[in-house]
């Protein structure tokens, strides 16, 4: 199956960059392009894409408003957010916006890549290095407090996949878990499909969201 992809950025030479590594991928084809989040938008109307690669800084509209926009939709493609700002406020914005992950530009090709196929897939993908900060600067901001989840939503999950959720939301992937929990990777799979299904959610950003928002984890990390 080919992963259709757009790429949006102001800069003509970066998006020739991304095409030129995205075409030489068997399972990739960039399918459209656009120099600013209008011109995203409008594009998207008429252009069946999977993962749209996102810039933050563009004339007429932003990458985090565009991002908004676009996953306001619940049929939207995935978004990735790439930029050359390591800031915790856009990675912040974007994610609460809707997007699945969020990259620096100049991330090694292979790791682009990997990222789009897991976004794709719907894996979240986030730098390790914006993540820790977010946690650590986001987390006591957010309502949930106590122990005990507010959020009746989650009472729909079993145990087993209330544990899982926690362990998303501490950035594991299906394998860690897996390991963690001695299970194997489709099971958790299952799990996290489950999760998914039962409270709403389009992908693994939205867990870790919601998992501190409810105080299911708290600051530091811990369920």
């Amino acid at each position: 199956m080919t992963i259709r992809v757009m790429l949006v950025d102001d800069q003509v030479l970066l998006r020739t960059g991304f095409r030129m590594v995205l075409a030489a991928q068997p399972d990739m084809e960039v399918v459209a392009e656009a120099g600013d989040g209008v011109e995203a938008i409008r594009v998207l109307e008429s252009t069946a894409v999977d993962v749209v690669l996102m810039d933050v800084r563009m004339p007429k509209l932003d990458g985090v408003e565009a991002t908004r926009r676009i996953c306001a939709d619940p049929d939207a493609p995935k978004v990735l957010i790439l930029t050359t700002f390591d800031l915790d406020e856009y990675a912040f914005s974007a994610l609460k916006a809707g997007a699945s992950g969020f990259m620096l530009k100049d991330v090694p090709p292979g790791e682009l890549l990997a990222a789009i196929r897991a976004v794709h897939s719907g894996d979240a993908v986030v730098a390790p290095s914006t993540t820790r900060r977010l946690l650590d600067r986001f987390a006591p901001m957010l309502p949930g407090t106590t122990k005990e989840p507010q959020h009746k939503a989650l009472q729909r999950l079993t145990e087993r996949e209330r544990e899982v959720m926690v362990l998303v939301a501490q950035g594991l992937s299906n394998g860690e878990i897996a390991a963690r929990l001695v299970l194997s990777e489709a099971t958790v799979k299952t799990h996290v499909g489950r999760i998914l299904t039962k409270l709403g959610l389009r992908d693994r950003v939205q867990v870790v969201v919601l998992a501190y928002e409810t105080g299911l984890v708290r600051a530091g990390g811990h369920g």
